[in-house]
């Protein structure tokens, strides 16, 4: 499977991530897994026949535009057809900005998008089928992203302060409570809790367990170095304290964890 990310227009830098396509020339089955990332992302099939997810052995046609919640507990995805995806990353703090529901409902769920977005979605992904190249259905997503952004001023306020706390929750030397750094900001623990929330879909606690648990997922990975210098290395208070975290994100230990059974962190791996 073909891998690439593209960055979006200047003024969604800060709300966008990334664009990314995942292709496939043949119709090919899948069995990946999906771990926790942190980041909400939308997803549009622009292939023929694919993918379909295979459940209890049948196949189920998925949503042509997916929207993805953030992940939490891990899961499989098996699929057979021929990929053409093409998908919106957005940051963790930025997804709300997007959206008018409530972010924290999407998790653990993979939506019909269209459900969500109506009838601009709809269109939008007519024009994707409909355009001859990649750089014109990049101007596309950058089209309609800007449109929903501008009907979101009033979350931009706070957008900030959210952004300057996750980067103090990502430390590897993060050891604060939850009310040191709120009295930091100069906000109650309540609010912060309520305004992580609202932007991220994620409590504090599990924004920080997630950051600890993607940097040792790569670790683990890379396989060179030994389960208590990754452990020291993310931030773990030790060496059982990091397996219990890494069991719970991917339902394996570390010692008994295969990187090729995530496609994403194969792609990641290989760049």
């Amino acid at each position: 499977m073909r891998y690439k990310e593209f960055a979006p227009d200047n003024l969604l830098k800060n709300h966008v991530q990334c664009y990314f396509v995942c292709e496939t020339d043949i119709a090919v089955f899948t069995e990946d897994k999906v771990f926790a990332t942190g980041f909400i992302e939308i997803m549009f099939n622009l292939g023929t026949d694919g993918p379909q997810q295979i459940k209890n052995g049948d196949l189920i046609t998925q949503p042509d535009v997916q929207l993805w919640g953030q992940t939490i507990q891990p899961f499989t995805f098996a699929s057979f057809g021929k990929h053409s995806m093409l998908g919106i990353r957005f940051f963790t703090h930025s997804a709300a900005c997007f959206f008018d529901e409530r972010i924290e409902l999407f998790n653990d769920q993979v939506i019909d998008f269209k459900d969500i977005g109506g009838k601009e979605t709809a269109l939008l992904y007519s024009k994707l089928l409909e355009a001859e190249s990649l750089d014109r259905r990049i101007e596309l997503l950058d089209e309609f992203l800007l449109k929903r952004l501008s009907f979101s001023a009033n979350k931009f306020s706070r957008l900030r302060l959210v952004n300057s706390i996750m980067h103090d929750l990502s430390k590897d030397d993060f050891f604060e409570n939850i009310h040191s750094v709120a009295s930091r900001y100069g906000i109650s623990s309540r609010y912060l809790q309520k305004i992580f929330l609202d932007y991220s879909g994620l409590t504090p606690n599990l924004f920080s367990k997630i950051a600890r648990f993607q940097k040792s997922l790569h670790l683990v990975a890379g396989n060179d170095l030994s389960l208590t210098t990754i452990a020291h290395q993310c931030g773990y208070f030790d060496q059982s304290h990091f397996i219990k975290d890494f069991k719970f994100f991917t339902g394996s230990t570390p010692s008994r964890f295969s990187p090729e059974s995530s496609t994403d962190l194969s792609a990641a791996l290989k760049n």
